[in-house]
């Protein structure tokens, strides 16, 4: 016996990869017993939690013989071996699917109610159950995992048979386990406490988790003829909510954004970090440095914000990096905008330099020490801005702010600017 209980083995197992806290990497657990499991791993590696629901498509005459499987958002993933070998007709796997598909639904209605599953494309995941004995469900679900756009795929378990990652072959990236016992009958034979998670356990670890770090929602933002994917956090009783502008060859996944808002949250701000560019847009560089294109982005999502129940009544702030700066400078710049305050990272403002006077909000622009040239190009704004503002130098931090300490403390001087502000 290893494990006291789901607990203790996620503790176990969080320890096993503790290497990847502070990189991008969402927690996915197999419900029910792999989501207490999952809960204690996102806890260590601070990183956000959901369910990964699956359901296998058996084959209907031998619903043990997985022909396929089915995960949320419409995906579906095909066994055509199987499907033919089996002489499984149009019809039959339509009828299969329906069915899986109303279970899955109202499981994932009963887990996650109106939220949106997390957004994994281009990220890490961790597919994270209680232990791996056939395997069936945990190869399926990273399938699903794969096919709803993760980078790369993470397969973790307290327990497993000898040998196992053979059975895993490419369903998975990387495979982690604690104990890989000879004498593998059942996962149960390895806890003491092996008990079935309720419903309700699986509903309250998501809550609490979500609670510790606000309330994340996946969104889509309506930008005229298109949309762009988000993420909003607003903690209870924020006092505001800080867009983000990612600079050129990012995203809203930047982990230097994300740990910049994760500390603005805890001191009270809601953070709206989204895509500014579709993929397609981003492939163009020349959309990457279009500064009027980018700003009227922001300008719109500032926009939606406002219209949105529960954060109307906020004032809003623009953080922006390196030349997402110069988009929320120009962005701030627009008649009426109402943004409360601006903070730039390794800002490029050069690239709204004609726009710079016109800046209302107060404007807080943080610079490396060691990043002479943005540093001299912020000394240039400087002159140009006519609103509150004041340049802070990180001493040591260059533009990417890699130095240890260097992003804790632009979070700890943007959060007391925007705090101060909104």
């Amino acid at each position: 016996m290893y494990f006291t209980d789901r607990t203790d083995a996620g503790r176990q197992l969080a320890a096993r990869l503790e290497g990847l806290k502070g990189q991008d990497v969402t927690v996915l657990g197999l419900p029910r017993g792999g989501v207490p499991v999952a809960a204690e791993v996102a806890d260590a590696l601070d990183a956000p939690l959901d369910i990964c629901l699956v359901r296998k498509l058996g084959v209907p005459y031998q619903p043990e013989l997985a022909m396929g499987a089915i995960g949320e958002n419409g995906v579906r993933v095909l066994n055509d071996e199987v499907i033919v070998q089996s002489g499984v007709s149009d019809h039959d796997l339509a009828e299969v699917e329906r069915r899986e598909r109303a279970v899955l639904e109202e499981r994932a209605r009963r887990y996650r109610g109106a939220r949106e599953p997390a957004d994994i494309r281009g990220r890490t995941a961790v597919v994270v159950d209680d232990g791996f004995a056939t395997g069936a469900t945990a190869l399926a679900a990273c399938q699903v995992v794969r096919a709803r756009g993760a980078a790369r795929i993470l397969l973790a378990v307290p327990v497993a048979p000898r040998g196992w990652t053979t059975r895993v072959g490419t369903s998975a990236d990387e495979t982690y386990c604690v104990h890989e016992p000879g004498g593998f009958y059942a996962i149960g034979q390895f806890y003491r406490d092996f008990s079935q998670t309720p419903d309700e356990e699986v509903v309250a670890r998501l809550r609490l988790r979500r609670g510790a770090r606000g309330e994340d929602t996946e969104v889509r933002i309506p930008l005229g003829e298109l949309a762009v994917g988000g993420r909003l956090t607003v903690p209870e009783g924020a006092t505001g909510v800080v867009l983000f502008a990612h600079g050129s060859g990012s995203s809203r996944h930047s982990p230097r954004n994300r740990a910049v808002a994760e500390i603005l949250n805890r001191a009270g701000l809601g953070t709206l970090l989204f895509d500014l560019l579709t993929e397609d847009e981003a492939a163009d560089r020349a959309n990457v440095f279009d500064t009027p294109l980018l700003a009227e982005r922001l300008g719109r999502a500032a926009d939606w914000l406002a219209a949105r129940p529960g954060t109307g009544r906020l004032r809003t702030g623009y953080f922006g990096a390196s030349t997402g700066a110069a988009a929320a400078l120009w962005a701030a710049a627009e008649p009426g905008s109402g943004v409360g305050a601006v903070v730039s990272r390794g800002g490029r403002p050069d690239l709204a330099d004609e726009r710079l006077p016109e800046v209302t909000a107060p404007t807080l622009l943080i610079v490396g020490g060691a990043d002479p040239l943005v540093l001299d190009l912020n000394h240039q704004a400087e002159r140009r801005l006519r609103c509150e503002h004041r340049l802070v130098t990180v001493p040591g931090a260059g533009h990417l702010f890699e130095e240890p300490g260097a992003l804790e403390q632009v979070g700890t001087l943007a959060a007391a600017w925007f705090a101060d502000r909104l």
